[in-house]
């Protein structure tokens, strides 16, 4: 049985702590092999390799907070006869809970590898924001000239 450290990643990522918990549950292999890579502090890629894939017998369907990507392998007629046959060529579903505020923000297909890109978008009102600490003779809250000055 192969074990992961994904300690790296929940030290690095932001966002995909439970994407990472997740992956560690898993015990057996997954089909397609992929790659979760930190491109910069709120940009993600994943990375899968398909091959034997086309561009149309793939599709990528975000709701809510999953990520579905599906490969449909067109039924090929023509009769072979394999004397090794290691390229795996069935239908596939790889989901991805992606965390709060994680939007796909494109993806591509070049040489049998999908790239999906994603970014964390976290709303202005879930931002840190700085709390400026008042006197104790009850002066006038900084807390409200701050948001005065950032509303202007």
């Amino acid at each position: 049985m192969r074990t992961f450290d994904l300690t790296p990643l929940y030290r690095s990522a932001i966002g995909f702590d439970r994407l990472a918990s997740l992956l560690e549950q898993r015990a057996e292999p997954s089909y397609p092999p992929y790659n979760i890579e930190l491109v910069s502090e709120d940009n993600y890629r994943i990375v899968m390799a398909l091959a034997g894939f086309t561009r149309d017998e793939v599709e990528i369907v975000t709701e809510r907070d999953t990520l579905h990507v599906t490969g449909r392998k067109q039924k090929d007629d023509t009769q072979r006869t394999f004397l090794h046959r290691g390229i795996a060529a069935r239908d596939f579903e790889q989901r991805f809970q992606l965390a709060n505020h994680v939007k796909v923000t494109g993806a591509s297909f070049d040489n049998g590898m999908l790239t999906i890109d994603l970014v964390r978008e976290v709303p202005e009102a879930f931002k840190p924001r700085k709390i400026a600490i008042g006197d104790a003779n009850g002066a006038t809250s900084n807390v409200q000239q701050l948001e005065q000055r950032n509303a202007a």
